[in-house]
């Protein structure tokens, strides 16, 4: 299939066909990538990390924990303290 690079804004891109996007069950708001190898450009799915519930978060945590103050310097606008 051949199609043509449009100008965009400041940019260049190019349509991807629907049947394309089908045939790879991608939706119209992935996320990709986007490199060159071997003078090619290369576009592949990024899977995005699964969130990870609480559990998961606090996995190593040994339930020790010491509050502090941490000092973020002096005002430097209107701050009221």
């Amino acid at each position: 299939m051949t199609v043509n690079i449009q100008k965009w804004g400041n940019s260049q891109g190019i349509r991807i066909p629907k049947y394309i996007l089908n045939e790879l069950a991608w939706s119209d708001d992935e996320t990709v990538d986007v490199s060159i190898e071997g003078g090619k450009i290369v576009i592949e799915r990024i899977t995005p990390p699964q969130k990870k519930n609480i559990k998961e978060l606090f996995e190593g945590f040994d339930g020790k924990y010491e509050p502090s103050e941490f000092d973020w310097g002096g005002p430097s606008g209107r701050e009221v303290w």
